[in-house]
């Protein structure tokens, strides 16, 4: 049985991005939406408080807005609004714990793109056992169609293709939960999935001199070995292209009406990810670690994602 998604606001427009978007999911998925605002009494009233009212009073108007706002967009979504009094990490954690995903919203980086993560962000996304998708301040639902024709009215878009989704794949340790999101979003919204795999060839060893020299001094770095040779090269490719094709194999029998398309490229990881994603409707990346409590650091790939992609980021935990 499904279960609700699950989002967090706060009063700020990324929030209600994240909203909006986690409103669109649920129909997507045919399930309800949690709309969460986390509080908590100060010793002294913060900067943002009116003078005429009190925290609490203000948490319940910022809730009340942001669900008014949603219904108003989304007249046939069931939606539940929650006030929590607690800390915004350990509120959004425990709502969470039950949900199919947790939606939160970040700052866009301005003309670049990508978001700028908080410290609620960042512990959230290390920390909880469900996945996470993180969307930009003023993202629209039109920013996940293909472009649409002039004129085309706000009723249309819906009938607009969706953008396709792309998911950041490891061959090392390839991940059933995160394939398998990866393959669900992309049927649900019946686009194309872009699966991308980046490697890195070993350099060759540095020749062993046949005369010992002397110990460079010690602030000099040692030298790298030699570029590997074209062959070497080339066979690391197709090792690699194998071992995706091998992975995605599966998923492929069991969501046949979803097409794929895998790129395998040498090159650093986070680049190449990051340079795929544009243009996506969804990015799709994991998070290893099972200590949900102390929480996992976000590796390169995953934290350059979350900055530097302009798309909504799914960052899904797995062992």
């Amino acid at each position: 049985m499904p279960h609700d998604i699950v989002v967090g606001v706060d009063g700020t427009a990324e929030a209600l991005a994240a909203a909006h978007w986690a409103a669109q999911e649920a129909q997507r998925r045919g399930t309800g939406l949690s709309v969460v605002h986390a509080w908590h009494p100060h010793p002294h009233p913060p900067p943002y408080l009116p003078l005429d009212s009190t925290e609490r009073a203000w948490a319940e108007q910022l809730l009340r807005e942001a669900v008014r706002s949603v219904r108003a967009a989304h007249p046939g979504l069931r939606i539940t609004d929650r006030l929590v009094r607690e800390a915004t990490v350990a509120a959004l954690l425990a709502a969470a714990a039950d949900a199919d995903l947790l939606v939160l919203g970040s700052r866009g980086l301005g003309a670049l793109g990508g978001f700028l993560m908080g410290s609620v962000s960042q512990r959230v996304v290390g920390r909880s056992s469900r996945p996470v998708v993180l969307v930009r301040a003023g993202r629209s639902a039109a920013d996940e169609h293909l472009p649409a024709t002039d004129g085309v009215a706000p009723e249309e878009i819906p009938e607009t293709p969706y953008r396709q989704v792309v998911l950041g794949l490891q061959t090392d340790r390839p991940c059933d939960e995160l394939i398998e999101f990866a393959f669900d979003a992309a049927r649900r919204r019946d686009t194309g999935l872009r699966v991308v795999h980046a490697f890195r060839t070993p350099l060759r060893p540095a020749p062993v001199p046949s005369v010992p020299l002397a110990p460079p001094p010690l602030a000099s770095a040692a030298p790298e070995g030699p570029p590997p040779a074209p062959r070497a090269r080339a066979q690391a490719l197709a090792d690699e292209e194998h071992t995706v094709t091998a992975a995605l194999r599966p998923w492929r029998e069991k969501y046949p009406t979803v097409p794929v398309t895998a790129t395998v490229t040498e090159g650093r990881a986070a680049v190449v990810l990051v340079r795929a994603a544009q243009g996506a409707g969804l990015l799709v990346v994991g998070r290893r670690g099972t200590d949900h409590r102390a929480g996992t650091p976000l590796g390169a790939v995953t934290h350059a994602a979350l900055h530097h992609a302009a798309c909504p980021v799914a960052v899904v935990p797995h062992d």
